[in-house]
């Protein structure tokens, strides 16, 4: 038997979903810049991060194809980093290349970390 869970999706709860996602891809946008190009601003990784977490949430409300929005996330990741740090086509792929490994590293080792935290007996 399969059971599927059950929520009710509220305003709020999907707010708070993309501003945590935005600040998980925020951080790993500032460590991946900083990574390449050393002393950067903070302020420029909120950008990196807000657009990859809209482009997500776009892609899950109107039922595009998961691939297309992953493609486009990161041709758009490529041309902000490209836009706010000023550097060349090559630099700006290497940073989302950085970027890219960075969050999907991190984001493993998160999930399996919550998953061990969940599997704890009592």
């Amino acid at each position: 038997m399969i059971s599927t869970l059950q929520v009710t999706a509220s305003p709020i709860r999907i707010a708070g979903t993309v501003a945590s996602f935005a600040l998980f891809l925020s951080i790993t946008g500032h460590i991946a810049a900083r990574n390449v190009l050393g002393d950067v601003p903070i302020r420029n990784a909120f950008v990196i991060g807000a657009v990859p977490a809209l482009i997500a949430v776009i892609v899950t409300t109107f039922d595009i194809n998961s691939f297309i929005g992953l493609i486009s996330a990161i041709i758009l990741d490529w041309a902000i980093i490209r836009t706010l740090y000023e550097r060349s086509i090559t630099m700006s792929a290497y940073i989302t290349l950085i970027h890219f490994v960075i969050s999907v590293i991190l984001a493993a080792v998160l999930f399996g970390i919550l998953a061990l935290i969940g599997s704890l007996p009592g």
